[in-house]
């Protein structure tokens, strides 16, 4: 009977939060809304996987959405599979014509970046970081994370598993504040990176 109960409050709770303006980006089965490089991206299990195990990776390589996003919420799940892998989730980002790169603001994944802001293609740098410490407390390396991008006016914020890594603000005034968001393996050894349950909030 408990067991029930606790279902039911879930459910309620999940639909509560769809009526209140989130939208799944990813349906799980196709890459619909979606474009990228199809030989660096595959759909198992419901998630949309960057990378492979078995070969190395040449160069950066991207999944992004087909709309563009200014101030949103962005909440995902990720999963990395290799000990150097690198990946990362762009936002407001913009593709570089007849190139493989993008420029944009990345949620950075990977040993001693998760949880980073970088500028891609940018100022190539890390703009703001978490604790190192705290945030080992509560990162799960080879299982599902939370992963949360809050962008708001110039005001972006992440959370990892509930705790924030991030809270910058951006002095630039020069630097757009909405693009596409898209979904990185980044270049180098064999590894995987693995998203899942994909949705955003458009934020008033």
């Amino acid at each position: 009977m408990k067991s029930k109960i606790i279902l039911s409050l879930f459910l309620a709770s999940t639909l509560l939060s769809w009526g209140q303006g989130w939208v799944s980006l990813f349906d799980g089965k196709s890459f619909a809304g979606w474009e990228g490089n199809y030989h660096y991206f595959r759909i198992e299990n419901n998630a949309i996987v960057g990378g492979m195990t078995y070969a190395d990776i040449p160069r950066n390589q991207f999944l992004s959405t087909e709309d563009t996003y200014q101030d949103f919420e962005l909440q995902l799940q990720f999963r990395l599979v290799g000990k150097q892998t690198n990946a990362g989730v762009q936002i407001r980002t913009r593709r570089i014509p007849d190139h493989h790169e993008v420029i944009g603001y990345q949620a950075d994944l990977g040993q001693n970046y998760t949880g980073c802001l970088y500028d891609e293609s940018r100022r190539r740098k890390i703009l703001a970081e978490p604790d190192r410490e705290e945030l080992a407390k509560v990162l799960k390396p080879d299982e599902w994370n939370d992963y949360v991008i809050r962008c708001e006016g110039k005001r972006i914020q992440l959370w990892i598993n509930g705790y924030q890594t991030v809270d910058y603000t951006e002095a630039d005034r020069s630097i757009e504040l909405d693009g596409i968001i898209a979904l990185q393996i980044h270049g180098g050894p064999a590894g995987e990176a693995w998203y899942r349950n994909i949705k955003i909030k458009k934020l008033p």
